[in-house]
């Protein structure tokens, strides 16, 4: 099972209408300045989701990661001095500072898509969404959904386990009562047989890349104890031990979230307008540590204060869902909901810099950062029109397991 194959990227036309100019961006390697576009701030609001459509080259949609994990791109953009210049991840530590904090979302991902057959012999693919009531039930995506109604069952033909569709949800998921051989964790289960969830515009059309996509679809400080998430948190795919190592003894440091990343994060948004869109929901768990950082980073003064580097969206969704109803730390483990849609106009309560990737045309990736671009404003919607036209020019390399952006 993947994501909803509609959430795949489209030939799209740029609709940018008439209005307010937007100052162009410039680069620092003596390439000629991006096109110059101007956004409708009439459409504001409501902000109508077309305007996050852009048209984009199959072939640049990544579908291997670079050789080594930090000779990706890294596209940086300066938002004090509107420019942009070009480099490879590994130069990252030349934009960071002794003080800065990266958050990152340590969630593994597991690999949750399980193959087995029904009675009659036929394919069945279980994709574990989350655990469900004990009893080892888990809410699942089951295929094919028509033959498997209540009461049907399956089971892996090297008898790993077996599964019985307890009840089917309105949502289209299925409640699956999982058993495994002696009472093995299907989570054990799932890291021995299951495949990689991939998203779908990433085609794979065998086994053959197995072992490299459990490897290359997980950061290198996932932690394996927090298997939780379906989709990696792919702005961490960059980094190497090394390349933390280096920013380490530069005086950088690292806190962690715990996003519990679900399919919603594929979800496009299909409403004529932004604001219809209802978000998806994802548990985080955000340690004290990190907490107290947060509030740390934000009153420490000095010419050249500290940061909080949020390294990707579901970063930046924990935190300013957080800081929305918290004006201290709170001593403990914060496990809550977020349901934080953010798009332009915003501002931001928790982050200073980000660091991500590429995004899909029309999805709530793409909102996030262009609020985060120019916030307060929705004149970030055509800059990042520009930024993206000046990436595709340029052959950079998008989605999952393309390159990044660093946004200062």
């Amino acid at each position: 099972m993947t994501p909803d194959p509609a959430s795949t990227p489209r030939a799209l036309t740029q609709p940018l209408a008439p209005g307010a100019p937007r100052p162009s961006s410039r680069t620092d390697n003596n390439a000629s300045p991006t096109p110059r576009f101007r956004s409708d701030l009439s459409a504001v609001p409501p902000l109508a989701t077309s305007l996050f459509d852009y048209e984009l080259p199959a072939h640049l949609i990544a579908q291997v990661p670079a050789a080594r994990r930090d000779h990706s791109r890294l596209l940086v953009v300066d938002r004090v001095t509107r420019t942009l210049s070009h480099h490879t991840f590994a130069d990252l530590p030349r934009f960071l500072r002794r003080g800065d904090v990266l958050i990152r979302n340590n969630a593994a991902v597991l690999p949750a898509r399980l193959h087995a057959r029904r009675p009659t012999g036929g394919q069945v693919e279980c994709f574990l969404l989350r655990p469900h009531d004990g009893a080892n039930v888990w809410r699942c995506l089951v295929r094919p959904g028509r033959k498997l109604p209540p009461g049907a069952t399956f089971a892996d033909p090297g008898g790993g386990f077996q599964g019985e569709i307890v009840a089917r949800e309105p949502d289209g998921s299925a409640l699956v009562r999982l058993t495994t051989r002696a009472g093995e964790p299907i989570t054990a289960v799932a890291n021995r047989l299951g495949d990689v969830p991939l998203p779908p515009y990433i085609a794979r059309s065998g086994p053959s890349r197995r072992a490299d996509d459990l490897e290359r679809y997980q950061t290198v400080y996932a932690d394996r104890s927090h298997q939780v998430a379906v989709a990696a948190p792919t702005a961490g795919l960059h980094f190497t031990p090394e390349l933390l190592a280096t920013l380490a003894a530069q005086g950088v440091r690292t806190a962690d979230i715990t996003l519990h990343v679900g399919l919603g994060t594929f979800k496009p948004i299909t409403t004529a307008c932004v604001e219809q869109h209802e978000i998806h929901r994802e548990i985080y768990e955000l340690p004290a540590a990190t907490q107290a950082g947060l509030f740390a980073t934000a009153a420490a003064g000095g010419p050249a204060p500290a940061r909080r580097i949020a390294v990707g969206t579901t970063s930046v969704r924990s935190i300013e869902h957080f800081l929305a109803s918290h004006a201290a730390a709170t001593g403990h483990v914060h496990l809550a909901e977020a349901d934080t849609f953010i798009y332009p106009p915003r501002h931001f309560l928790g982050v200073d810099a980000l660091i991500t990737n590429f995004h899909q045309p029309r999805s709530t990736l793409l909102c996030l950062v262009a609020a985060f671009l120019d916030p307060g404003s929705t004149a970030g919607i055509a800059w990042l029109h520009e930024i993206y036209r000046d990436a595709i020019a340029r052959g950079y390399r998008f989605f999952s397991y393309g390159d990044a952006m660093l946004i200062v």
